[in-house]
């Protein structure tokens, strides 16, 4: 089955019931807070595809691509947010997504999401784009595993579901990997090419024709989400750092550690609806 095929298979991808049911609760205010549907919009991968998607689409005709969550909230109704809430699927059982811990993945996407921001700022890139492809990076691996669910075991032996590593392992099984499913999901939902090439290269941001600094920053910021979920030492830090990514950026593992927004010391669910 090629990529396309792949995409074609009809899927849920599920959103945090919580997320859900505090958007249910703010929109149904007589005039909901912007601020907070951003902010809770902002914590869930699914949830910010969907409406990044209907943004993008046709109805609205906008010259250029919507990049992020608060500029798509200022084109879309009350009456479309509710019905694309309401019908949002959820992730409430551990099958929801063969071999997936939600729990894991939610927060790992919002991690990744707002290190790319903080990192984005720092090189002086886009931090809104930045923060969408942090957040939506990590959905083409559920969209492989509700389509090769069967096939995933001998790669779940070696490594964890956004280890570095399982790109290249789905690539030698598939042809393809998490990443560039992740990049054709946000093609066909017509995101801005930044941010399609920064999910395509987001394993390899050299592999590019013309380097996405993008690429490099989201790179940078799943490399340290990753860490954090794996438990490394700051030994494991040193070593692992991605130096050849970091270095055309002008970063290196201090700056990048420094810029750090997220208390690593904190336990693992705390402030996960924080943007």
């Amino acid at each position: 089955m090629d990529i396309n095929g792949l995409l074609d298979i009809p899927v849920a991808l599920p959103s945090h019931p919580r997320a859900v049911a505090l958007l249910m609760a703010e929109l149904s205010h007589p005039e909901p807070s912007l601020r907070r549907l951003t902010q809770i919009f902002g914590t869930d991968p699914a949830l910010a595809a969907r409406l990044l998607e209907l943004a993008n689409g046709p109805g609205f005709g906008m010259p250029c691509a919507v990049s992020g969550v608060p500029e798509a909230l200022a084109l879309v109704g009350t009456e479309q947010l509710r019905a694309l809430v309401g019908s949002a699927p959820l992730g409430t059982t551990s099958r929801s997504v063969p071999g997936i811990n939600l729990q894991q993945f939610w927060r790992y996407s919002l991690h990744t999401a707002k290190m790319a921001r903080s990192l984005a700022g720092l090189v002086r890139h886009n931090p809104l784009a930045a923060y969408t492809a942090g957040l939506l990076h990590g959905l083409g691996e559920l969209r492989i595993r509700l389509g090769h669910a069967e096939q995933l075991s001998s790669i779940d032996a070696v490594v964890g579901s956004f280890d570095p590593r399982r790109a290249g392992l789905e690539q030698r099984l598939f042809g393809y990997g998490f990443g560039s499913v992740s990049a054709a999901m946000a093609r066909r939902w017509h995101l801005p090419q930044a941010v399609v090439d920064a999910l395509q290269y987001q394993h390899a941001p050299f592999d590019n024709n013309v380097y996405e600094p993008l690429a490099a920053v989201l790179h940078l910021a799943a490399w340290r989400a990753w860490a954090r979920e794996a438990g490394w030492s700051e030994k494991a830090l040193a070593v692992s750092f991605p130096a050849e990514v970091g270095l055309p950026l002008g970063l290196d593992i201090d700056m990048v550690l420094q810029q750090d927004p997220i208390d690593w010391t904190a336990p693992a669910d705390a402030g996960a609806y924080v943007v």
